[in-house]
């Protein structure tokens, strides 16, 4: 059996995984052992997946759930191969997640598996275009954000979020200005909810609440906003601008851009 790990981002209690298999029909299953906890996005291929919490056939759209110290066997008695984004979690950073989520008393998963459910069609989505694209940023919101959005529809709880609290409010407000002030700079999620004396996952979620977009989101607007506004405001090169507003190349500026803003940057600039 053939795997191919690649490491794509991490942080304190949490990494991100691309993982590519190659095994087939003529391969047989081996019992491994969960050393995290783990939360698979299946982007291609099928394979069976077997685990105390249960079994199932995991196809494009499915999650594969694993909890931690838990063995696990894979198979593919029906095709050859699978491509998978793998979440792993620390089981301390984890909890700190859960404890944050409304409603979730259980640690440990209940099923072995999600199949492909509308609810986090948009976010699985985003996963693999943050894969794709190499952005830690968006990456880092996706572990946090899927954890929640896992152990929720596994509890098939549907609560309206409250009203953000008055501190919660100020908290926020205060990460606003922080990334304001650092617009050039990575603005790990971490480090904001930890300014903040929240978890991630709490944070995260007020924050959208509050803002309507994820911090990383608000970030990318906010330079691309700058940028703009140099582009009408200059005759300073696009790429310069492009890098000065902290984005790694120019590809990736004009086609932000060009998603936000509708044109090309030198479209834009010539409207001027």
């Amino acid at each position: 059996m053939s795997t191919t790990t690649r490491h794509l981002a991490s942080g304190p209690g949490w990494t991100v995984h691309d993982v590519v298999c190659t095994a087939g029909p003529q391969d047989r299953p081996y019992e491994e052992r969960h050393e995290t906890v783990s939360i698979a996005v299946v982007t291609a291929g099928t394979f069976q997946y077997r685990t105390t919490a249960g079994s199932g056939l995991l196809g494009p759209g499915s999650l594969l759930l694993g909890n931690h110290g838990h063995c696990f066997e894979c198979g593919h008695e029906h095709g050859i191969g699978d491509h998978c984004l793998s979440f792993q979690y620390e089981p301390g950073f984890f909890e700190g997640l859960l404890a944050a989520v409304p409603g979730v008393r259980r640690r440990e998963f209940p099923a072995a598996t999600l199949p492909a459910v509308p609810e986090l069609a948009a976010m699985l989505a985003n996963a693999e275009a943050a894969r794709d694209a190499g952005d830690v940023g968006a990456l880092e919101e996706v572990a946090v954000r899927l954890a929640g959005a896992v152990v929720t529809t596994l509890s098939n709880k549907r609560r309206r979020d409250r009203s953000p609290s008055r501190r919660d409010e100020q908290r926020i407000s205060d990460a606003l200005r922080r990334i304001e002030s650092r617009v050039d700079e990575p603005v790990p999620l971490a480090g904001l909810a930890r300014e903040a004396a929240m978890s991630p996952y709490h944070f995260l979620r007020v924050f959208r609440q509050v803002v309507g977009l994820t911090p990383h989101q608000y970030l990318l607007r906010l330079r691309l906003h700058r940028a703009a506004l140099r582009l009408r405001r200059s005759d300073e090169p696009i790429a310069a601008i492009a890098y000065d507003s902290g984005f790694g190349d120019l590809s990736t500026f004009n086609r932000r851009f060009r998603r936000i803003v509708g044109v090309s940057p030198r479209a834009y600039r010539l409207r001027r």
